[in-house]
């Protein structure tokens, strides 16, 4: 086919119709979402914001009583976050590795022009930079290369003087002495991560227990619902643990087709992620959800979803499986693509964001109309979610349907503000109460 007939084909096709969504926000948010029947086409529904990053001056829109500015810009496709104890900022510029065997037939073309659109089909900068704010005056006037060379990196864990930094493919760990500004050793290897030619979702992040001796992995599938074969999901679509002394790894939990952030809920203690789910089943199907973590819990994928809902497009079929599918804890709408997540504990923001998740939703592509662009904040009752999600960061979105940034990693900074990584916008946002606000405090 000649470049020029391949280019209009491209364009109908992330124009192309598609089904729209008929069932309003709040039915696709909470612990009951709405679960309709599927709707599938030979084509999927492409709805992508056209990732033109923020006109000079401009900035997201914070809640009523919030303040955002610009903690660090000019950045290389920033993801993840991770605060040090002395209160620097470890950001992982990154983005996916080379993967030869994923992207192929149709979908899959589709599918990586999409991804050109939304600004993620960038170099990787393999590189964690440091981000340090001496003065508190809410702007990082340090900006150091903190590790370069690395594959990818997304996941950063401190355990003492230990640094574990989660690459596509390992999970290597760095010696670290507070203050550290550049660490230039090569690292140890502690354990492989599944990786390869396919790697359809690259992205693996870490946390560590609370008496340090364990890591906790995530690993997202490798395919939306197991077509490259079941085999090439070993240890996908999990979180995995590592022990940190022999780096031993071993299944946590499974069923989770693409799990991102993690943390600990600081009542209960227990492990909660955020997790995407399955795409091409229509625009009302399937919800992002967060929930906690059960150990050798499974959660449906890829033979159902959000329960005992069952996904005939998987061969060959477990109904043994789907019958100890466990529901997730609470849904956070359909192809939010929520990645980021963090506890309010340590939080600044005031009364209304004191107990609580803050997820960063970094927007949908297989829904119309837009879904996620956007940070929003989960209340919390009893070590529970209770109640309505929150907007916390919004703006994300033009009015034309551009994207001007798109929200991934969240994390509370060591004096209590919300810092955003935006990896389209190549910037870290920090959300304080507004100073009238903080005022009244």
């Amino acid at each position: 086919m000649r470049p020029t007939r391949l280019v209009i084909l491209a364009a109908l096709l992330l124009t192309a119709c598609g089904d729209t969504a008929d069932l309003p926000d709040e039915a696709t948010f909470g612990a009951n979402p709405t679960i309709p029947e599927p709707t599938t086409s030979l084509i999927p529904t492409v709805n992508i914001a056209t990732a033109t990053g923020w006109p000079a001056g401009a900035k997201p829109t914070p809640a009523a009583g919030l303040a955002v500015n610009a903690f660090a810009e000019n950045l290389q496709h920033p993801r993840w976050l991770h605060v040090l104890p002395n209160g620097d900022v470890l950001v992982a510029e990154s983005s996916a590795p080379p993967k030869p065997e994923d992207g192929k037939g149709i979908k899959g073309w589709i599918y990586s022009l999409a991804l050109k659109r939304a600004g993620s089909a960038v170099p990787s900068a393999n590189r964690i930079t440091l981000l340090r704010d001496a003065d508190g005056d809410g702007v990082a006037e340090t900006k150091t290369p903190f590790l370069t060379n690395l594959n990818s990196p997304f996941g950063m864990a401190l355990v003492g003087n230990e640094l574990f930094v989660a690459n596509t493919d390992a999970m290597m760990r760095f010696t670290y002495m507070e203050g550290d500004t550049h660490i230039t050793s090569a690292g140890e290897k502690v354990a492989d991560l599944p990786a390869g030619p396919l790697n359809h979702h690259w992205t693996k992040n870490v946390i560590a227990s609370r008496d340090g001796r364990t890591l906790y992995v995530t690993v997202g599938s490798n395919s939306n619902v197991g077509e490259n074969g079941l085999d090439k999901e070993t240890n996908r679509a999990a979180i995995l643990q590592i022990d940190r002394a022999t780096g031993r790894v071993q299944p946590f939990a499974s069923g989770l087709r693409n799990p991102n952030g993690m943390a600990w809920e600081p009542q209960t203690g227990a492990l909660w992620t955020v997790v995407n789910e399955r795409d091409e089943l229509g625009s009302d199907l399937v919800p992002d959800y967060l929930t906690s973590v059960q150990e050798g819990g499974f959660y449906g994928w890829p033979y159902s979803y959000w329960g005992q809902h069952v996904d005939s497009r998987v061969s060959p079929q477990r109904p043994d499986l789907v019958a100890r599918a466990i529901v997730p804890d609470y849904a956070l709408g359909n192809h939010t693509a929520s990645l980021g997540l963090t506890f309010a504990q340590g939080s600044a923001l005031g009364k209304a964001y004191q107990t609580g998740a803050f997820i960063g939703q970094h927007g949908s592509w297989n829904r119309k109309p837009f879904s996620g662009y956007k940070v929003i904040f989960v209340p919390f009752a009893d070590g529970r979610p209770s109640g309505r999600p929150k907007d916390v960061l919004t703006g994300f979105v033009s009015s034309e349907g551009d994207a001007l940034g798109r929200p991934v990693g969240v994390a509370i900074s060591k004096r209590g503000a919300l810092l955003v990584a935006d990896d389209v916008g190549n910037v870290v946002w920090r959300v304080s109460p507004a100073p009238s606000t903080a005022m009244r405090q």
